[in-house]
This record gives structure tokens, sequence and C-alpha cells, in this order.
């Protein structure tokens, strides 16, 4: 490797963290203990695009003009999702989860992470074939106000609808999809049956505290972006939201082997990754 490819490389690597630590102080979004690959990965595109030559340069832009951060934001934030993603937790979901559910006189529910908001319409879908919406409360979170402002219209593009039914009725689907959603100008609006209840709300699972107390967390996909240390601050954070005997669910990639709180849930679905809090 040409001895400046080498410096520009380490000088990217002792950039990075300072750039990360501007963002904290200045706006206080903090993304210090996120995966330094996807942090990287995603710099290193808005680089690429802005034509920046170096990480301070950016760092500079950032710190300068904030229309600019928000841009950087979307770029830094885990907004990857679809409708009945990984059918086989949701029809896993169905037989392990949902039984419990029935004994409960009310159910409260945290999405944390739901981006733009297909997972939680799904989970809706979900339990109202089970008779369970009407006594739910869905709290469904996330940092990014933008993807928020999506989630609580409930209205996508149509691209997606093939992809959408497929997993539906993979993921045990009683009924026809079509049945919750109504087509108009190229988009799927969802039901109002659905949001009526679920309440949207601005959240940051690195820097908030405990959002309520629940029945249920689902949390999928998130914990991949972070380090071990966040991981064990964030499972800490469910663990103190969960009421006694609730429910965690996690993605597939994700575990809680090996987190300081592993011993503390019994594991329901290893493969799905749904536990269930350990009455202590």
């Amino acid at each position: 490797m040409d001895p400046n490819q080498l410096e520009d490389l380490e000088n990217i690597d002792i950039e990075i963290p300072l750039l990360l630590e501007a963002i904290f102080q200045k706006y206080g979004y903090d993304f210090r203990d996120y995966s330094k690959a996807h942090i990287k990965r995603r710099l290193m595109h808005r680089m690429a695009i802005g034509k920046f030559d170096s990480i301070s340069l950016l760092q500079n832009k950032v710190l300068r003009d904030k229309s600019f951060f928000i841009s950087l934001l979307e770029d830094l934030s885990i907004n990857v999702t679809e409708m009945f993603r990984d059918p086989e937790f949701y029809s896993s979901f169905r037989e392990q989860v949902v039984p419990n559910l029935r004994t409960y006189p009310f159910i409260k529910i945290w999405h944390a992470g739901c981006a733009t908001g297909e997972e939680v319409y799904s989970l809706a879908i979900l339990l109202k074939e089970e008779n369970l919406l009407d006594r739910c409360q869905i709290y469904a979170t996330d940092f990014n106000r933008r993807v928020l402002d999506i989630a609580k219209l409930g209205i996508y593009p149509t691209q997606g609808l093939e992809k959408f039914n497929r997993n539906y009725i993979e993921s045990g689907g009683k009924n026809s999809l079509s049945d919750y959603y109504t087509l108009k100008y190229g988009s799927l609006k969802l039901d109002q049956s659905l949001s009526k209840k679920i309440v949207f709300a601005d959240h940051n699972l690195v820097t908030d505290t405990v959002f309520a107390e629940v029945n249920l967390i689902l949390c999928r996909n998130v914990l991949i972006y972070f380090n071990k240390d966040l991981q064990n601050k964030v499972i800490n954070l469910f663990y103190q939201s969960l009421s006694s005997s609730g429910f965690l669910c996690l993605g597939t990639k994700e575990s809680l082997r090996f987190t300081q709180l592993e011993s503390d849930f019994a594991n329901i679905d290893s493969s799905q990754k749904i536990y269930k809090k350990r009455i202590n």
C-alpha cells in the first residue's frame, strides 16, 4: 500500500472518534459506542457523495451547518425495515408469546428502534388477528424524527407490496394483508384501526432512560450496530423496563449470550431470539 494511503487510513481512524464526540457535544446524539465498522462505512459513503477529502473537513461542515448534520443523521440511522420482516419470527411469536399475552387484562408493548414503522404495524395486525389489539397499547420509538413522521402517517410505496404479501403469508397470517390497507395514488395506507393503538414517540436508546414499564419489548436488528458495552447498557434498560415475566424479542443475528444479563432471561426460542424475564 502507498505510504500516503496508509497515512490517510490511520488519520481516518483518529478523526472518526473526534467527529462522533463533536456530534455529541454539539447536537446531543451519541454514536460513540456504535459499531466502528458500521460508522466508518456510513461516513465513507457520505465523504464520497460530498467529495470531502477528510473526516476533519466533514466535521467542520457538521459543526457549522445543521441541515448538513440532519442529512448525516439519516446516514447513521438504522432504517432498514419491511412488513413482517423475518416471517419465521412472527410465526414463533404467535405460538410462543401470544398464549401468555392472553392472560393479561391489559398489555403494554414497547417497540424500540421502530424506524418507519412497517414492523410496528405488522405486530398490530398480528395482535388484531389474535383478538388482542383492543387491550394493547403499543409505544413505538426512534430517535430519528423524520422516520417517526413517516411511521405516524402509515403510508408506504407499493413497490414492496409483493414482498409484504409473501412475508405475511409465511408469518402465519390468518386473512389477507389487503384487509388492512387501502391503495391510493400509488401508495398503500394502513387502516386506522391499527394506528389508534400505537403511540409514536422520540426516544434514544443510547442517551435516554427507562421509557415505561411494559409486558413486551421488541428491538429487532438494532443491537447489531452497537458495540458490546452499549449492548449491555441497552439490555439493562430493557430489563428495567420489563414487568415480571415480560418478553424480549431481538433480531435473528442478535443474542443475549455473553451479555451481563444473560442469566436473567429464559430462552423461549433460540433461533428467533425470543426471551422471557426470569422471576427473581
